[in-house]
C-alpha cells in the first residue's frame, strides 16, 4: 500500500496537470483559483485508499477522484454565497474575489467538469459509479436545503441536525470509500461496510468543524472563526446549549440569534461564553466518539489485514483530532 503522502501527491499531480485556464478566462480562472487552493483533499485520499485496500489500480481510481474532489469543490462555490462566507483556507472565496455571478456559472462548469472526470473511469464500472456519485450529489443538495430551512425555521431538534450533516458531509465521505471499492472491484458487502464506515466518520467529521468554527484558531481553521454564530446556524453547539441551558440561557442563546448581524463581535463572543459555561464542547465531543466507535464496528466487520485497518483508523483519528 502507499503512503497517504503518496495518494496526496498523486491527486495533486493530476489536479496540476489539467488545464483549468480556458476560455473565456472569466469562467474559468475562479475554477482554477479554486482547485489551487489546496485543503485536505480529503475525498480523494480515501477514494485511492480505499481503491489500494481492496488491491485495484489506483491509477485507474485517479480520475474519479478528482471527480469527487471537483464536485465537493463545486459545493462550496455555492455554499459560500449562501453563507456569505468571505474566507475559505485562509483565501477570500470565489464570490468575494469576484463576484456571486462568476462563482454560481464556475461552480456550474465544475459540476460538468465532475461529470467528465468520472468518465475516464474504466468503462464496465461506470453505472455503478454514477449510481453512487448521483445518489451522493442529490442528497448534498439536500442537506444543503436543510440547512438553509434551518435558519428560518425555530423548530429544529438534534435528530433534525444529524439527519442534516449526514446529508450535507457525511455522505460524500462514505461515497468516496465506496467509489474507491467500486474501481478495485471488491464485493457489494465490502463496498457498502466502506460507505458504512465512511458515513459515520463523517459525522463525526462535521461535528468537528462545528467545534473549530467556534473555538478554533481561524488563522489555521482556514475561515472566519464565530461564522456559523454570525449565520444563525442552529448546529449541534447551539441546539445541545439550548437543551442543557437553564430557562434565561436558553432564551438568551435563542434571542441572540435572532440577531442579523454578521459583524456582531459581541454576539459571537457571548454565544461562546454561553457554550462554555454549560461544558458544549466536551458534550459534543463525546458524540463524536460514539460515531467513531459506529465506525470502527463496520470497520471490523470488513475483515481487512492489520495494516489495512491502520491506514483507516489513522484516518478516522486524524479527523477527529485535526485543527484545521
Amino acid at each position: 500500500m502507499l503512503s497517504i503522502q503518496d495518494y496526496h501527491q498523486k491527486i495533486k499531480s493530476k489536479i496540476d496537470s489539467q488545464n483549468y485556464l480556458q476560455q473565456p478566462i472569466e469562467l474559468y480562472e475562479p475554477i482554477r483559483y479554486t482547485m489551487q487552493l489546496g485543503g485536505k483533499r480529503l475525498r480523494p485520499t480515501l477514494t485511492l485508499l480505499a481503491c489500494d485496500i481492496f488491491n485495484g489500480n489506483i491509477d485507474e481510481a485517479v480520475n474519479a477522484a478528482l471527480g469527487l474532489e471537483t464536485f465537493h469543490n463545486f459545493t462550496l462555490l455555492h455554499d459560500d454565497i449562501m453563507d456569505k462566507a468571505p474566507i475559505r483556507r485562509g483565501q477570500p472565496t470565489v464570490y468575494k474575489k469576484w463576484d456571486a455571478n462568476r462563482a454560481i456559472l464556475s461552480g456550474d462548469t465544475m459540476m460538468v467538469l465532475a461529470y467528465d472526470c468520472l468518465l475516464k473511469s474504466p468503462k464496465d464500472l461506470l453505472f455503478d459509479l454514477f449510481t453512487v456519485f448521483n445518489k451522493v450529489g442529490k442528497e448534498v443538495c439536500e442537506g444543503q436545503q436543510y440547512d438553509m430551512n434551518f435558519e428560518t425555521t425555530s423548530s429544529v431538534s438534534i435528530d433534525d441536525y444529524l439527519e442534516m450533516i449526514k446529508l450535507k458531509t457525511a455522505v460524500l465521505i462514505g461515497g468516496s470509500l465506496h467509489v474507491g471499492t467500486i474501481i478495485a472491484r471488491a464485493s457489494q458487502k465490502h463496498a457498502q461496510l466502506m460507505y458504512n464506515f465512511g458515513e459515520k466518520v463523517g459525522m463525526a467529521f462535521q461535528l468537528q468543524d462545528d467545534l473549530l468554527d467556534a473555538f478554533g484558531d481561524s488563522s489555521l481553521f482556514g475561515k472566519q472563526t464565530g461564522g456559523d454564530i454570525r449565520a444563525n446556524k442552529k448546529t449541534y453547539l447551539y441546539l445541545k446549549a439550548c437543551e442543557v441551558s437553564n430557562s434565561t440561557d436558553h432564551q438568551r442563546l435563542k434571542d441572540l440569534y435572532t440577531i442579523q448581524d454578521e459583524n456582531n463581535q459581541a454576539k459571537v463572543d457571548e454565544v461562546i461564553t454561553l457554550f462554555e459555561k454549560y461544558n458544549i464542547e466536551a458534550l459534543t465531543k463525546n458524540l463524536m466518539e460514539d460515531f467513531y466507535k459506529e465506525a470502527m464496528s463496520f470497520l471490523q466487520k470488513i475483515g481487512l489485514d492489520d495494516d489495512k485497518e491502520k491506514a483507516l483508523i489513522g484516518i478516522a483519528d486524524t479527523l477527529m483530532k485535526r485543527n484545521t
